[in-house]
């Protein structure tokens, strides 16, 4: 017997099996009765902790603070702003951009 004649016979064995095969899976798969999945989600307590009034948080947030509120201002940042070494935009040019250069960016739509 040839080898290609040999390898058409078993392909045609191959096929015939496997299509055997799909027909019972399918068969199977149709005669069991379909489980139905029930999802049921119960909403979770939502625990409130103690509610504060605007006074009380105020006051919550300086007592974390302390002292530290009245030493940070804006007069403590260094004036102005001049990036210098290997960081990205430390080699633009130095120099101040006003409020009216931005907003005249803005205008022009």
């Amino acid at each position: 017997m040839k080898q290609n004649a040999l390898k058409t016979l078993i392909k045609q064995a191959v096929k015939e099996a496997i299509q055997e095969e799909l027909k019972d899976i399918l068969l199977e798969a149709i005669k069991t009765p379909k489980q139905t999945v029930v999802e049921s989600i119960q909403p979770q307590a939502i625990i409130d902790g103690p509610s504060m009034s605007s006074k009380e948080r105020r006051a919550a947030y300086q007592n974390i603070l302390g002292d530290m509120h009245s030493q940070l201002t804006s007069q403590n940042v260094s004036q102005p702003f001049n990036p210098q070494g290997a960081i990205p935009g430390g080699d633009l040019p130095s120099g101040e951009v006003n409020i009216s250069q931005i907003m005249n960016l803005m205008d022009k739509k």
